[in-house]
């Protein structure tokens, strides 16, 4: 198995239809994680590839990542769909059966300023992908640099000379960790969705990942052999910062580049981050609509009358709240009739397949942004960036 390519209020009444959010909504946001570090950049990953050392990867400096094209022949961006199913590439563009000494230490330092700098490059594996180069060009574009979509030095420099606090850290697994309580694996059976109370993390190991904004086995090539089960396991995770973004007054979804991207009231860009927008079969609407709600894990009501795919025969389907329900923990309702900003419980393939019509973004992003987002906040659907 391709060591990176398997990964991680309230509206009042939210409509049913393309994304199938359901009328009601458990409140009360995400609680907050403390960060217990006990660690600093001289610290070591037992086991780990020497080129994934966390001394090394806070000392990391630029040079030119290794990348090529990916031997699938998959595309890594915009929609795609291929004979009706959604491709559902990594973000990896290097060798078919990579193993962790492929992921660059210099973009993962690169691939989390990115982050704090609220220029999101979806899930943190150290590798380079469509999402990375959007970051980086977006990057680029609001520092006045010359928008490429390549690390380069101009690019290096300015987002280390911005943060040069260490990327990695260790951190200690807490009681609360190890003891979840942790969710049954139904995968993407909406029947056997229903059947369960809650929908929350399957492992500590997605937990964690989510948390920490990574792929899970680059999670997993950091720590080889960590429990994560077991509360005072010393593991090694990257530090994505607080992630406090200034309130939002427009928001651009721009399906082109597979992307949000967030203004302030100058119209300055405080944020942007990796989407899925639509599909050819099943777009996202156009034109300039609004922000009407916003609900913290809410959950899902699967609508046969109103969807065109999923178990028809069942009937509607109540789905529980959780990070893995279908809009993940976070939906931001928009005035177009059905149609939203939500969370997802693939951050893994967000920016690489379709959508039916919403806007995904992974948990932890469309957790930033709705912090950030209030009723009336304009929402422009553009095929182009500007």
């Amino acid at each position: 198995m391709t060591l990176f390519r398997t990964l991680l209020a309230s509206a009042a009444a939210l409509a049913l239809g393309a994304c199938s959010q359901s009328q009601t909504a458990v409140g009360g946001g995400a609680k907050a994680v403390p960060s217990n570090t006990t660690g600093d950049a001289s610290a070591k990953t037992a086991g780990a590839s020497s080129s994934l050392r966390l001394a090394t990867v806070n000392g990391a400096q630029f040079a030119v990542p290794a990348g090529g094209a990916d031997p699938s022949g998959n595309e890594t961006g915009g929609d795609n769909e291929i004979n009706g199913y959604d491709n559902v590439g990594g973000n990896a563009t290097g060798p078919a059966e990579a193993d962790a000494k492929t992921a660059s230490p210099a973009l993962v330092r690169a691939e989390v300023l990115l982050d704090r700098a609220a220029f999101s490059p979806g899930v943190i594996d150290g590798r380079m992908g469509e999402n990375v180069k959007h970051s980086i060009m977006a990057y680029d574009q609001a520092h006045g640099l010359q928008p490429s979509g390549d690390l380069d030095e101009a690019t290096w420099k300015s987002l280390t000379s911005a943060d040069n606090a260490p990327v990695l850290k260790t951190y200690t697994i807490t009681q609360a960790d190890a003891a979840g309580p942790f969710s049954p694996a139904v995968g993407e059976d909406f029947i056997k969705m229903s059947k369960v109370q809650s929908l929350g993390y399957t492992s500590p190991l997605q937990m964690l990942s989510q948390r920490f904004h990574m792929d899970e086995q680059f999670l997993q090539a950091l720590n080889p052999g960590a429990d994560l089960s077991k509360a005072g396991t010393q593991i090694v995770v990257v530090d994505p910062g607080p992630g406090a973004l200034p309130a939002v007054k427009t928001l651009d979804v721009n399906k082109k580049m597979a992307q949000v991207i967030a203004y302030d009231d100058s119209h300055k860009v405080v944020a942007v981050f990796p989407a899925t927008v639509g599909s050819t079969t099943r777009p996202s609407p156009k034109g300039t609509w609004k922000v009407t709600g916003v609900s913290q894990n809410p959950d899902y009501m699967y609508d046969p009358s109103k969807l065109t795919w999923g178990p028809k025969h069942a009937g509607k389907l109540h789905i529980p709240p959780g990070p893995n329900n279908p809009v993940g923990v976070v939906w931001i309702a928009l005035s177009a009739p059905d149609y939203g900003i939500h969370g997802s419980p693939d951050p893994h393939v967000i920016g690489k397949t379709a959508s039916h019509g919403c806007v995904r973004l992974t948990n932890w992003d469309a957790e930033e942004l709705s912090k950030a987002v209030k009723p009336g906040v304009k929402v422009t659907f553009v095929s182009e960036r500007g």
